[in-house]
């Protein structure tokens, strides 16, 4: 699989109600964007950071800094091209694992593909597909005209292009069942049992 599906590291929010930089936060001997890095990287060739370097990973700032994930896949794509698919990650879901990644970005069919839970697309831990992709860049699909209004969030991407829904019941035979639990603020991460140094 390595090659087929680029990855991209999502580490540039605010992190606000945690108090600190969410990718510095320890869980036993790594950092939050450290582990995330390394399981991305045991599925997806090449593997890129979009935020600030917390990582270990090439990193590249945000086009535009506080504009959000669809900002940062945009900058992404600038990067990478638009000619394969993208998995995306925050740096926030501490307990996505490799398998839980290899399952959305070997998804079958070329349309970006997105793991729901409790009905909600999981939007950053997804396949991007390359119709999203070309969108994003400014290359319409097919040679059809651009969309006039702006795209502005992840979901209005999907909305435009259309997404594979991964359900709960296939993700959950590979993984933990609350592998898409984001993280927010230090309760979130006693919540998850997870130990964790800010």
């Amino acid at each position: 699989m390595a090659g087929a599906v680029a990855g991209v590291l999502l580490t540039g929010g605010t992190s606000r109600r945690m108090g600190v930089d969410k990718a510095t936060i320890r869980l036993g001997d790594e950092t939050l964007a450290a582990r995330a890095a390394r399981v991305l990287a045991e599925v997806c060739e090449p593997v890129l950071e979009v935020g600030p370097g917390r990582s270990g990973l090439h990193a590249v700032a945000d086009d535009a800094p506080g504009g959000g994930p669809l900002v940062a896949l945009a900058t992404a794509v600038r990067v990478l091209g638009a000619g394969r698919p993208i998995l995306l990650l925050g740096v926030d879901l501490p307990l996505v694992d490799a398998a839980l990644l290899a399952l959305v970005a070997g998804w079958p069919g070329d349309a970006s593909a997105v793991p729901m839970q409790a009905g909600f697309p999981q939007l950053c831990c997804a396949r991007y597909g390359t119709d999203a992709l070309a969108l994003l860049a400014g290359e319409p699909a097919g040679g059809e005209p651009a969309v006039e209004a702006p795209l502005r969030s992840l979901r209005g991407l999907l909305e435009r292009v259309g997404y594979s829904a991964i359900p709960e019941d296939d993700w959950q035979r590979v993984t933990r069942a609350d592998a898409l639990d984001d993280v927010d603020t230090p309760e979130d991460l006693a919540r998850l049992g997870l130990g964790f140094s800010l």
